[in-house]
């Protein structure tokens, strides 16, 4: 019942805050064809590059991490109190994201790039 009535509480005075402790997030990604081959990027910003997994099977790729709210977890480590928000619309959870390419990922020639919050991963025709 305690559960029931906190989130009937979320959903009144924090709309949003509940749909954003519960789903996985799923970052933009822009997927180039070009004579050399394939350019995925894909929005991370926020995301540390150790916090990022790429798994690949066939012709797709999923990508799963976590977006963490650091600058939370410093005052949470220094003792100060947290920071009352206003507004939150940055998703600062766990992610997921699938892409089915047609053509072979060979895991093996996977090289990525992680530069000013994007991921770039490059795929050359073979």
């Amino acid at each position: 019942m305690t559960r029931d009535l906190i989130r009937l509480m979320n959903t009144l005075f924090l709309p949003g805050v509940d749909a954003y402790q519960t789903t996985l997030w799923q970052p933009n990604l822009d997927v180039y064809r070009t004579k050399c081959g394939w350019l995925i990027k894909v929005e991370l910003a926020g995301v540390r590059a150790d916090d990022i997994d790429l798994q690949v099977l066939g012709g797709r790729m999923t990508l799963r991490g976590l977006r963490r709210d650091t600058i939370l977890e410093e005052c949470l480590k220094s003792g100060e109190p947290l920071p009352v928000h206003h507004r939150m619309e940055i998703a600062y959870s766990q992610f997921e994201r699938s892409l089915e390419l047609p053509c072979d990922l060979k895991k093996a020639e996977i090289v990525t790039e992680y530069r000013d919050g994007l991921l770039l991963i490059p795929h050359p025709f073979k």
